[in-house]
């Protein structure tokens, strides 16, 4: 809910701030960025240290960083407590996974990285929604105010249910820039950056599409959201099932094509309101069937670099964040808003050729 709750109050954060809804959209890229460097660094260099230990400090960090989002009194404020929420996210993440595999063991390795994700669709489903419900009601300090709340609460949660001494491949300095020098393995994670670009070309402005080319406020913004939230959990199911079915390399295959097909369906066409949000869920499930097969394709690829893989993987993310939502922002200034899809397509179109140059 912390990283993508900005998507959700865009629009009152830059009436709130005098800025245009392009540039609030760095709120998004400051955090990616940060994390993009960040995150394989602070993992590499944490990697002896317990991996509950390792979450409590990423969430302490994550909250400390919303509540300090929250009372920011300027922009530049704001965007300096993103980067702070970027370096808790950037230990979260790739240690979650990393958790969840090896709590798993063999032949398990799809099913626990749904659930472990599960928690990033809990996030779209309800969080991203409610964030922006409360952003429009109560202005978007709220929605961070929140979440600072739930991130102490899953500090608590993760302390008392974990147990200590979790055993996971060491993560270092050396492997890191070992992992760096491996064609096969950065292309690998190239692919997700080229994924998650393409969909945030579109996703970064959902909300302003919905204002502008619908007349949706906030009930009507909030509703499409909780739409691709339900998307997102059926997605992170779906993943996890054909990842053991028909294997991480198929499962990718297919996303890339649906995803190259609902995009420009999304944003080329005005449509009715109900094929909208029908094609805002499609597009949502496609999406978010994602995570898992790419995941497991990482831990197929190198088990022994596991930690600091997952770790640049979770960086792709971000770094995708910011290049799509980039891209996003300077085809909102020039062709406008339904020629989102296409260049989305265009990108995915990159990330298919790249899963297929690393065959």
């Amino acid at each position: 809910m912390g990283a993508f709750v900005v998507v959700g109050v865009l629009s009152p954060l830059a009436q709130a701030f005098g800025v245009t809804r392009p540039e609030a959209g760095a709120l998004m890229s400051v955090y990616a960025g940060t994390y993009a460097v960040a995150s394989p660094l602070l993992v590499a260099a944490t990697g002896r240290l317990d991996r509950r230990l390792l979450l409590v400090l990423g969430l302490g960090l994550f909250g400390l960083g919303a509540l300090a989002a929250a009372l920011a009194p300027s922009f530049g404020w704001l965007l300096a407590a993103r980067a702070l929420m970027a370096l808790g996210g950037g230990l979260v993440t790739p240690v979650a996974a990393s958790v969840g595999v090896v709590l798993a063991g063999p032949g398990r390795q799809g099913q626990a990285l749904a659930i472990v994700f599960g928690g990033l669709t809990l996030a779209q489903v309800l969080g991203v929604p409610a964030g922006a419900w409360l952003g429009y009601a109560f202005g978007w300090a709220s929605a961070l105010a929140v979440v600072a709340a739930l991130s102490l609460l899953g500090l608590l949660a993760v302390a008392a249910a974990l147990p200590r001494g979790i055993r996971v491949p060491v993560a270092s300095l050396a492997s890191l820039a070992g992992v760096l020098r491996s064609g096969r393995r950065m292309g690998a994670v190239a692919f997700t950056a080229l994924f998650i670009g393409a969909l945030y070309v579109c996703y970064t402005f959902l909300a302003p599409l919905l204002e502008t080319l619908y007349g949706l406020s906030r009930d009507g913004v909030t509703g499409m959201l909780a739409l691709f939230g339900l998307g997102a959990v059926a997605g992170n199911a779906m993943g996890g099932r054909l990842t053991d079915r028909i294997g991480p390399r198929r499962t990718l295959v297919l996303l890339c094509l649906a995803q190259a097909v609902l995009m420009p369906a999304l944003t080329l066409p005005t449509w009715p309101l109900a094929v909208v949000g029908a094609l805002i869920f499609v597009w949502s499930v496609f999406a978010w069937s994602f995570m898992v097969p790419q995941q497991a394709r990482l831990a197929a690829l190198d088990p022994v670099h596991l930690p600091v893989l997952f770790a640049l993987n979770a960086s792709a993310i971000y770094v995708g964040a910011t290049l799509g939502s980039a891209l996003g922002g300077a085809v909102l200034k020039g062709p406008g808003l339904h020629a989102l899809g296409l260049f989305g397509a265009a990108l995915m179109a990159l990330a298919f050729a790249s899963l297929a140059a690393g065959r």
